[in-house]
């Protein structure tokens, strides 16, 4: 059952300016995604605004982001214009659109969740290969898993290159790193906490070892060979799964 719409004031909206941005447009950020926010499908505890202008060849680029921090899951929409106070409404537009898909498809992605096969009773187990999802910010890779159903993702950190893994902790997020950078851009999302201690240097076998030992959902670990980041993880078919990134 869906819960009543919870206003969100928009003096609850935190915004963070980067260039020339009019006190007009701060407000009309505000007021645009404090409204939005009654479209969630939970109660919404806190949303953030980015609005940026950067100098391009011909005009100012204006970009306008927006992070909703929706009972725990991230929901994020972005855009980009010629005038900041397009750039809101064309964010206005997105943010709509990504709430009610979220909203339409929730109960279904959870009742998938909860189905999901228990894996072969015996045999041996293989390791299956994939590769990790593409640069991005904490943030944005935090948004990647949560529209993935995922509980974890591997993924290079735009800023510092470094290979980098998401996770979900029991009051928000975690972040790991190859080896933690401490000039690491502060994310967006406070509710990120960043560890501060290096991975392991595994093999494969290792991993799978420490994965079987621990009962963690996954392994985060540098390749001994090449130190490139790369995590395993038990399958929904009983298999293991190997994630790298471009690194490896």
């Amino acid at each position: 059952m869906r819960h009543r719409p919870i206003a969100l004031d928009p003096a609850d909206v935190q915004v963070k300016i980067r260039g020339g941005i009019r006190p007009a447009d701060v407000r009309r950020a505000r007021e645009t995604v404090a409204h939005l926010a009654r479209l969630a499908h939970e109660p919404v505890l806190g949303a953030k605004v980015k609005l940026a202008t950067a100098p391009g060849l011909a005009v100012k680029q204006r970009t306008a982001e927006a992070v909703l921090d929706v009972q725990g899951r991230l929901i994020r929409a972005q855009a980009s214009a010629a005038s900041t106070r397009t750039a809101i409404h064309l964010l206005g537009d997105r943010l709509r659109t990504r709430l009610l898909e979220t909203t339409r498809d929730w109960e279904n992605r959870r009742g998938r969740h909860q189905q999901r096969p228990a894996g072969h009773a015996g045999g041996e187990r293989r390791v299956v290969r994939s590769l990790a999802a593409a640069r991005a910010v904490p943030d944005e890779a935090v948004v990647d898993m949560e529209e993935l159903d995922y509980d974890f993702l591997l993924f290079i950190e735009d800023a510092t290159g470094q290979d980098s893994v998401v996770y979900r902790t029991g009051d928000g997020y975690g972040l790991a790193q190859v080896e933690p950078r401490p000039d690491l851009p502060l994310p967006m999302c406070a509710a990120i906490s960043v560890s501060p201690s290096p991975a392991p240097r595994l093999t494969v076998e290792e991993a799978v070892e420490r994965l079987e030992l621990t009962g963690f959902a996954f392994v985060f670990f540098a390749d001994a060979d090449t130190g490139a980041g790369r995590l395993v993880y038990r399958r929904d078919d009983g298999d293991y799964g190997l994630v790298s990134t471009a690194h490896a």
